[in-house]
């Protein structure tokens, strides 16, 4: 049975018609019309704008429900099913569920819940209980000791479709400015004093002159022979982005300097920065911001990273800001990600995809979500 998507404002990935139709059948866009349609049953969109399903490759989202408070461990398949629902109400209708796979401040949330969080996506898959389609981004720490030893269990999950290579040794990359180090974990409640902190940088330079190189060798291999996408994460030096494309990466995730993504753009990486970057004009931790590398054409992709509803109005907001016209906006959040990760079958509304759908309303410059439906069924 046909499902028509009427008086809407529908975003093409080279154009805008301004008041179309879209058709539905069997889960997939089976026509696009550039006038409203007379049709009995058909969905009013009301002049509202109709756009992909977002695609979100790299969120830790999910953390903040595992933990909720200081110490606090959540049941995870709830925790899991909350982020779920977090997400579908952003847009968002596959989402790449990014886990960090060890960790340098030693026991944290990340190492307790990494195996239960997986587990728990599973289930939900399995079971039906989620709106969103879930996918593994598995974010491997290099200095991090156990590294190859974790992954192992995780390498050949069928749902892993990104792996992102990631240092935080302080020092470089995010890190290469040490104050703006301590002053981070300090909000995390570490506490150090002078003598403290540079034993413990001392130490996380050990781990990383130990371990780096051998992990990153060894994780390349592993997800070249499985196909697997990979990242490069933090870029701050041109050097990074030559390491990058010597390792067969396909993806700069949130590079951290003007150069670094211009390094990128001149190897042709996707450059990933994040939504919430845009919503408060600039990093959270000193980087360059991203409305600049939008605004240099040296931005592809924007992730929500930690706040869900950041990705649609970030989206939006570089229409304004940056220049962007409305499909190339959209298509950060929908079919360059696509892109990136390889999902041929969704990311931009075009005959034959998936009829994975969000229906955005204005509220004066604010686009908020009214409707959203994957595979042409509604999840929100």
């Amino acid at each position: 049975m046909t499902q028509l998507f009427n008086n809407a404002r529908i975003v093409l990935a080279d154009r805008v018609i301004e008041r179309g139709a879209l058709a539905v059948n069997n889960g997939l866009i089976s026509a696009i019309h550039d006038t409203v349609q007379a049709h009995a049953t058909a969905i009013d969109c009301h002049g509202d704008d109709l756009i992909p399903g977002l695609i979100e490759i790299h969120t830790d989202n999910l953390e903040k429900h595992l933990m909720p408070r200081n110490e606090v461990l959540w049941p995870t398949l709830p925790a899991v099913i909350i982020h779920d629902a977090q997400c579908v109400a952003a847009g968002i209708t596959t989402v790449f569920d990014a886990l960090a796979v060890g960790d340098l401040e030693g026991e944290s949330v990340r190492l307790d819940t990494l195996n239960s969080a997986v587990a728990a996506i599973d289930d939900g898959n399995h079971l039906g209980l989620f709106r969103a389609g879930h996918l593994l981004h598995l974010r491997c720490e290099l200095a991090y000791p156990a590294l190859l030893d974790t992954l192992q269990t995780l390498i050949d999950h069928p749902a892993l479709r990104l792996i992102s290579l990631m240092d935080h040794t302080p020092g470089q990359r995010q890190y290469r400015d040490l104050a703006q180090y301590q002053k981070y974990y300090a909000r995390k409640n570490v506490s150090w004093n002078a003598d403290t902190f540079a034993s413990a940088v001392a130490q996380r330079c050990a781990l990383q002159a130990r371990h780096a190189a051998a992990h990153r060798q060894a994780i390349v291999a592993l997800a070249q022979a499985r196909g697997i996408a990979l990242a490069s994460h933090d870029d701050t030096e041109p050097q990074h982005i030559d390491d990058a494309v010597r390792d067969g990466m396909l993806i700069a995730e949130f590079p951290t300097t003007m150069a670094a993504a211009a390094a990128a753009r001149a190897a042709g990486l996707l450059t990933v920065m994040g939504a919430p970057n845009v919503i408060r004009g600039g990093s959270h931790s000193g980087n360059v911001d991203a409305v600049s590398l939008a605004r240099a054409g040296l931005l592809d992709i924007l992730s929500s990273d930690y706040v869900p509803a950041s990705l649609l109005h970030a989206a939006y907001l570089l229409t304004e800001q940056a220049g962007w016209s409305l499909p190339q906006a959209v298509a950060s959040i929908s079919s360059q990600p696509a892109r990136a990760v390889g999902l041929h079958d969704r990311g931009s509304l075009r005959c034959g995809a998936r009829a994975d759908l969000v229906r955005v309303h204005h509220a004066g410059l604010l686009p908020l979500v009214r409707e959203v439906w994957r595979t042409g069924r509604r999840v929100y």
